[in-house]
């Protein structure tokens, strides 16, 4: 077993004999790994640890809100806008001592105002959390929203967020966003549309920052372009009708600068910071200079390093809190902007929370074991479903509570099929074929999956979105060619021509090169248990059907690497956001070269045709239906969304496993003493759950 570091939490636990780690990783591996066990064995061989199946049934579950539920609410109604305002101690105090300029300088003429979960909250103290290292960006970036527009609890809505509204014009073919008067920066710079327009012609449109520009600022294949109106409006303009940049603008795709700006996005930058490092606005020498100074090969690496407030923590940002300690040391730390430009329904200016501290985690099992120990006051990032039975019998003792917040997109772990794969043409005709697929589907035992894997929680089907999603499918949707039948799927792979085995039972390829294998790459430190749920599968696909599937584990970036270099056979993840292909289609269509199930016709599509491979068939009518899509207004785009996610399923580009529930981002291990975090969320990657809970009003309750 791996060495487990762990905090003081866990010591005092111990000493009051109150948590026993050895058990507790004992219950921990036994859930995980279950195999055949299913999941009664896996919670009758946790002992003492394990909850009954009743007591687990009765922790909430939540898809979409409901009637009455209790969430954070964006006010537009201007008779609700507070008159006075006020803020936090250790503000007030900067005031008093003439550090800072009065609060109602500080958040600007036209704030937006937040009316908390449950109730105005305490100012102070440390929000103590876990993250996995500097890849875990997304970690903090959910926390720290800051895009344009953004969505509401539910995920339904759009609603104002840096952009005070938004207007759209000329028959969805310009979208005008009005900023808020007198925003500032956490520095204090004022906050105008000239931050937008340096970020779209000097960095979106420079070559050497962007070199391939994004699909979501372009319609029918053409960019679109921005124009600054006056200081507090600016219009992105299209030459087709873009109903659909309103939701883009809200979502993970478009972003905002702290979320995108690691990677020239964001749709807005700090100009008055990043000057001094573009050969624009200062000497070509200088930025050189400057680049080589900093260790960089050039002004493009610094320029970037420079924008990205996970790394450089005297970049200003708008977010609630900001960096001080950045996301490459053991120690992640946030303080409170106290320029930020959001109150409550009293003037209370937020964040409540004055710090925000994520410890390392050298692994995912010593963060979820420093979670059981109550060392992190919420999490939800990283929290194992398997692990359940623990955090439950722990619930009293580390003052916690678990609650589980439902996902709608189709599964936790799809097996991305590449039809792009080139290397092995025989591998490649069997990837490419429809049969073929269908019948690795019809060969997965999903049952066993969900009761190994999933604690029996979740819903085994296909890649198609739950009934929480406006895009579901109808009754019986997820089943489409995802139901255990060992003798039709043998029967589709005899008809292909598959008929010949080895010794040992294996198909043989047609080219006489001995054995048919595929290969299904993993990452580690996932979500969800990818690699163990890989080997199961390759197991079943052996037993049942013959085929020989070799399961590798490598790190996320070379992934990533060989993902994109279009090396990959089959690669195991979720499919999140294809419970709205729209706003997050990464993974329900070959949309960029981040998509597993094409990257070199996601390149092609993702440059306008001048890079990759022009895809084909379904997998381009599904590119022309989310064009189409976009074009319409949000209620007539649900019939669009549905053609491309029945194309999906018809299609099994992506296998589905088991979904539609917490285990990818939705076990929520909330303190007793942590306020304002809602029952009810909905799991949202475009979303960014848990920023659509909004954590700016979340407090510590003592």
């Amino acid at each position: 077993m791996a060495h487990i570091v762990a905090g003081d939490g866990f010591s005092a636990l111990q000493e009051r004999g109150e948590f026993d780690m050895d058990q507790a990783r004992f219950a921990g591996g036994v859930a995980s790994r279950a195999g055949g066990f299913g999941r009664r064995a896996a919670l009758k061989a946790t002992a003492g640890l394990a909850i009954s199946a009743a007591a687990l049934a009765r922790v909430p579950f939540a898809g979409a809100q409901v009637a009455g539920d209790q969430v954070p609410l964006v006010i537009t109604d201007p008779s609700r806008v507070p008159t006075a305002f006020k803020e936090a101690p250790v503000l007030a105090a900067q005031v008093a001592s003439g550090k800072l300029p009065a609060v109602t300088e500080r958040i600007g003429q036209e704030p937006l105002v937040l009316q908390p979960t449950r109730e105005v909250g305490r100012y102070g103290g440390t929000w103590r959390a876990g993250f996995t290292g500097p890849a875990d960006n997304q970690n903090i970036q959910r926390i720290s929203h800051d895009h344009l527009l953004y969505w509401d609890a539910s995920v339904t809505e759009v609603v104002p967020n840096v952009a005070k509204s938004w207007e759209v014009r000329d028959d969805g073919k310009t979208i005008a966003f009005t900023l808020r008067r007198g925003m500032r920066w956490s520095d204090g710079a004022p906050f105008t549309a000239d931050d937008i327009v340096f970020w779209y012609q000097d960095m979106y449109l420079n070559d050497e920052l962007n070199p391939s520009k994004a699909a979501f600022l372009a319609i029918n294949g053409k960019q679109g372009i921005v124009e600054k109106i006056d200081d507090v409006t600016v219009a992105f303009k299209f030459e087709s009708e873009y109903y659909g940049f309103v939701e883009e603008v809200a979502c993970l795709g478009a972003g905002g600068h702290f979320t995108s700006g690691l990677n020239a996005m964001g749709l807005y930058a700090p100009a008055h910071y990043l000057k001094q490092f573009h050969p624009k606005y200062t000497s070509a020498d200088e930025v050189d200079k400057k680049a080589k100074d900093a260790k960089f090969d050039n002004w493009v690496l610094h320029f970037k390093n420079r924008n990205n407030a996970q790394l450089n923590v005297d970049v200003p940002v708008v977010t609630a809190w900001k960096i001080t300690s950045p996301i490459n040391t053991p120690v992640l730390a946030l303080e409170r902007n106290p320029y930020y430009w959001v109150v409550d329904t009293s003037g209370n200016q937020l964040p409540y929370i004055d710090k925000i501290q994520m410890t390392l985690a050298e692994n995912l099992e010593v963060l979820n074991l420093r979670a059981i120990a109550a060392e992190y006051d919420f999490q939800v990032r990283h929290i194992d479903l398997a692990k359940v039975p623990v955090f439950k019998e722990n619930e009293a003792r580390g003052n916690y509570s678990v609650r589980f917040w439902l996902w709608q997109h189709g599964t936790d772990a799809g097996f991305f099929i590449n039809q792009d794969f080139n290397a092995d043409a025989e591998v490649r005709k069997w990837l490419t074929s429809k049969d073929f697929r269908n019948a690795l589907s019809m060969g997965m035992d999903r049952d066993q999956l969900n009761e190994a894997f999933w604690l029996g929680l979740g819903d085994p089907g296909n890649a198609a979105p739950g009934p929480g999603s406006a895009f579901y499918l109808g009754p019986d949707s997820r089943r489409i060619n995802a139901v255990l039948d060992v003798a039709k799927a043998n029967a589709l792979l005899d008809a292909a021509g598959l008929t010949k085995r080895d010794a040992q039972g294996f198909r043989e390829r047609l080219d006489g090169k001995g054995r048919l294998q595929i290969e299904v790459t993993t990452v580690g430190a996932a979500f969800v248990n990818w690699t163990g749920i890989a080997q199961m599968v390759s197991e079943q696909w052996g037993k049942n059907l013959g085929i020989k599937a070799v399961v590798t584990e490598v790190e996320r970036s070379l992934m990533t690497t060989r993902l994109a270099n279009n090396e990959l056979q089959i690669r195991v993840w979720s499919n999140d956001g294809t419970d709205n292909p729209f706003t997050y289609p990464f993974h329900g269509l070959a949309y960029s070269d981040a998509s597993a199930m094409g990257p070199m016709s996601g390149k092609w599509w993702q440059s306008g045709g001048k890079l990759g491979t022009k895809p084909e068939g379904d997998l381009l009518k599904q590119l022309e239906l989310l064009n189409e899509g976009k074009s319409k207004p949000a209620d007539q785009r649900i019939a669009y969304g549905k053609q491309i996610l029945q194309l999906l399923v018809d299609n099994n580009w992506v296998i589905g496993t088991v979904g539609v529930s917490p285990a990818l981002l939705g076990v929520a291990i909330i303190g007793n003493n942590f306020g304002n975090v809602p029952d009810l969320v909905t799991g949202s990657t475009p979303g960014q759950t848990p920023g659509n809970a909004r954590p700016e009003q979340f407090f510590l309750k003592a």
